[in-house]
């Protein structure tokens, strides 16, 4: 029998705002709570995990030192638990799954959990660049220029590429909200979100995010983040948070000897590079390439999470590949619901797969923009 990679348990945080409640939380604290929460959701012992890879974007401060063997210690596991953390910037808990999905078919491991975290509250974004300091070199800047490369303006670009409009852009961003504050309303998050009890007893259980009541006019308000003759505003784009998700991988074979139920396969698993500017249009090609390996269609897919880094990202995607509209990101994505950097791919797969059991979507598929010009892409299969 050909060894598969499957997911046997998949969960997350709730997303906290910048400065909100789970900012006094410990990033590896964080993550040792879905990690026990993971292993008591699949009933599985802590000491049959091979490994847990663990994504990560801001390596610096409390964030690094190898988080993710922290983040095993601090959840009380055994310590002959492995962890490794990654970065694949904001595809980096994404590229985690593939690195366990990968790792377990070739016979590595035989159980892998794969997830990521990001307090962006505590540790923020571009911490690891010091003052006068660059993580590019000269080569680098021989071929594209001195110049770092800035995600906003990038998000500029692809909006004026597919004349995407203000208004357009908005109207997304309203959507996003408006569906997760439904998918809220409608419970949908419950199976996935594993509430965090704060010191002072606080128990958080529900995405920070999320406005409600939202109108053009209002957005219409908020001031321009990037170019003054642009499209890009706070509102229109991601949000910054904290948070941390993760899954358990296996094989089709152990899941029945450990008599754990399947919830999908790791159908098929790409990444793949663009230009570093405007760097977020990779998520494109890595479809194209995802759904050539795969040998199905845009149609043969009833789900899709592309996230929404910026709202041009996706609507940009959505021209590209002629997906249906309302499978994509059908329960809001990071402009409502946020995103912590390293979290983010395992969040957007730990929510797909819970929406797929729900309304019983036997393929679904998720893409990140990533910095420096990158894009996994993955394929499940419900089973």
């Amino acid at each position: 029998m050909a060894r598969d990679a499957v997911i046997v348990a998949a969960v997350r945080t709730p997303l906290g705002k910048r400065g909100g409640a789970l900012s006094g939380v410990h990033p590896a604290d964080l993550s040792a709570h879905v990690l026990r929460a993971l292993v008591e959701r699949a009933g599985v012992a802590p000491g049959l995990v091979d490994d847990v890879v663990w994504g990560c974007v801001s390596q610096v401060g409390e964030q690094t030192f190898d988080i993710a063997r922290t983040a095993v210690l601090s959840a009380g596991w055994p310590e002959h638990v492995p962890g490794v953390t990654v970065d694949r910037q904001c595809g980096s808990s994404q590229q985690a799954v593939h690195f366990a999905a990968a790792s377990v078919i070739a016979g590595h491991y035989d159980l892998a959990v794969a997830g990521g975290v990001e307090s962006m509250s505590r540790v923020p974004m571009f911490s690891a660049i010091t003052e006068g300091t660059s993580p590019l070199g000269e080569g680098y800047a021989e071929r594209y220029g001195p110049e770092f490369p800035n995600q906003g303006i990038g998000a500029e670009d692809v909006a004026a590429t597919w004349r995407l409009t203000r208004t357009q852009l908005d109207e997304f961003s309203l959507r996003s909200h408006a569906r997760a504050a439904h998918a809220i309303d409608d419970g949908r998050f419950d199976a996935e979100i594993v509430p965090v009890t704060l010191p002072d007893g606080q128990v958080v259980d529900t995405d920070e995010g999320v406005r409600r009541g939202g109108s053009l006019e209002r957005m219409g308000q908020l001031r321009l983040a990037f170019r003054q003759d642009g499209v890009i505003t706070a509102g229109n784009a991601s949000q910054i948070s904290d948070g941390a998700a993760a899954v358990l991988v296996t094989t089709s074979e152990r899941a029945a000897e450990l008599g754990l139920t399947p919830l999908a396969r790791v159908h098929t698993a790409v990444v793949l590079g663009a230009a570093p500017m405007p760097m977020l249009t990779a998520p494109i090609p890595a479809t194209e390439r995802l759904l050539a390996r795969s040998g199905l269609s845009i149609h043969d897919i009833g789900a899709f999470e592309v996230n929404e880094a910026f709202a041009s990202v996706p609507l940009a995607w959505l021209a590209e590949t002629g997906a249906d509209e309302k499978a994509l990101n059908p329960n809001g994505g990071s402009i409502a619901l946020g995103h912590p950097l390293g979290a983010s791919g395992a969040r957007l797969m730990t929510t797909l797969v819970h929406h797929m059991r729900q309304q019983g979507i036997r393929y679904g598929m998720q893409t990140m923009c990533e910095a420096g010009g990158q894009a996994n892409a993955t394929l499940l299969e419900l089973l």
